[in-house]
């Protein structure tokens, strides 16, 4: 949506083709009991300023709320409070000698420029040099886990030196409480507003089309949908993830193909539950026990006002997983029960007559793993070798970690790098009357 956002306001015709029944991918919204959120979680930082920026084109920058929030470790069987340099400085599961290399680590981290250089070097080797073997075994290897799954032997140091970079930055100094964002009414109200402007503006936005194949021709490319029809275009950019790419577009080479076949996709399963009463208040609660079967514990009302929800409490369980993990197959009735079954046994107080309604949600292919090297050997390149096919989605993304506000920043980018493509290259001018097509799913 941010790419045709910006082509637009470069002239081009944008046609916005998408296979799910409504926008927003990852952001979009669900009903849960008789509220409406986002489908997954997603919260602001103040160093957001792609998305803040946004916000404001879009006139919803007076919706924005912030808030402190608190957060907290769940290691060995216990819960503990991680939400400032007390509750740092008190966490009996590191020693004082630890603690300070975990802080030297993590301040190390924030102040790194040169990220490429970390590309080639193992996240565990770069870890344990600076942290020590002790932390390592004990906080980042679990954490490594349940995030990547047994990926985490493929990433680089650049992997975790970008989700550090970003939460240091949403902290107000050190290891001080960290103030967090949220729009009101949530994604849903952004993309119903997103889409208003765009339509405006003149970009079609054709949803519940389904895209089938897109082949470049002559003087243009050509965008089979899934029920046969053709639709012809100057130019397509295709925003779906890699493995898909190399599906929609028969005519990339083999090289292109193995280049996209390298980028090594975590998915995630999500459970949504809508609750009598909040879990312990924490907005994120990090977990090391490997018996836990979700990554993480994000209390949403322990940042948004639970009044929204009529006084209830919004929590997601996110599960990542890799793409041969056998736990895709579980049905939903199957990952409720070792949920529920895994929240008794974190929290005493905790009663399954106090879930109202428990949504869960799956998408195969969602954070790139920065792998060793990714930016030389994995990285999709924006040109293909199709004079009228272009790439930009979120395996782009070399020097962040996947979240709304690099999207953004991606999009952002790849905007003005495709303006100057479509018009620098002679044979693929546009003609007049045939618009750009950003394919958004297959």
């Amino acid at each position: 949506m941010t790419l045709a956002w910006r082509l637009r306001q470069r002239g081009f015709a944008v046609t916005v083709i998408e296979g799910a029944p409504s926008t927003g991918g990852l952001t979009s919204p669900q009903s849960i009991g008789d509220y409406t959120w986002d489908r997954f979680y997603h919260v602001t930082l103040q160093s957001d300023l792609n998305l803040r920026a946004l916000l404001g084109e879009l006139g919803l920058d007076h919706l924005l709320r912030w808030e402190t929030t608190r957060t907290g470790f769940y290691v060995d069987g216990t819960l503990y409070s991680l939400s400032s340099s007390l509750d740092f400085l008190r966490f009996p599961p590191v020693s004082l000698v630890d603690k300070g290399r975990l802080a030297a680590t993590i301040l190390l981290a924030s102040r790194i420029k040169d990220w490429q250089r970390l590309e080639a070097i193992p996240v565990t080797d770069w870890l344990r040099r600076w942290s020590g073997r002790r932390t390592f075994d004990r906080i980042w290897l679990p954490l490594l886990k349940s995030k990547l799954g047994d990926n985490y032997r493929l990433a680089s140091a650049s992997f975790i030196w970008a989700i550090i970079a970003r939460m240091y930055a949403a902290r107000r100094s050190g290891l001080k409480r960290e103030s967090f964002g949220y729009v009101e009414g949530g994604y849903d109200t952004v993309l119903r507003r997103f889409s208003e402007r765009l339509a405006e503006s003149g970009v079609e936005i054709a949803c519940g089309q389904p895209v089938a194949r897109v082949t470049n021709t002559h003087d243009g490319a050509d965008v089979t949908l899934a029920d046969g029809r053709v639709r012809r275009f100057d130019h397509a950019v295709v925003t779906i993830p890699c493995p898909h790419v190399a599906v929609l577009c028969p005519q990339l080479t083999d090289a292109e193909r193995e280049r996209l076949g390298r980028v090594v996709y975590q998915g995630i399963v999500c459970a949504s539950l809508l609750m009598k009463r909040p879990l312990a208040g924490y907005y994120v609660t990090n977990i090391t026990d490997a018996w836990v079967p979700f990554t993480a514990v994000i209390e949403m009302t322990a940042l948004v006002d639970r009044a929204r929800f009529g006084g209830h409490a919004l929590v997601y369980l996110p599960r990542y997983l890799a793409q041969d993990d056998p736990r895709w197959a579980q049905t939903d009735d199957e990952v409720r029960e070792e949920f529920l079954a895994a929240l008794e046994r974190m929290y005493p107080g905790f009663r399954r007559d106090d879930v109202l309604a428990f949504h869960v949600s799956r998408v195969r292919h969602v954070l790139a793993v920065s792998t060793l090297n990714y930016s030389t050997v994995a990285l999709p390149p924006v040109r293909t070798s199709l004079p009228h096919v272009f790439i930009a989605n979120s395996a782009q993304i070399a020097n962040g970690t996947l979240n709304v506000n690099e999207t953004i920043g991606l999009a952002n980018a790849q905007a003005s790098y495709l303006a100057d493509a479509f018009t620098d290259q002679p044979d693929a001018r546009s003609a007049p009357g045939l618009p750009l097509a950003a394919v958004s799913a297959a």
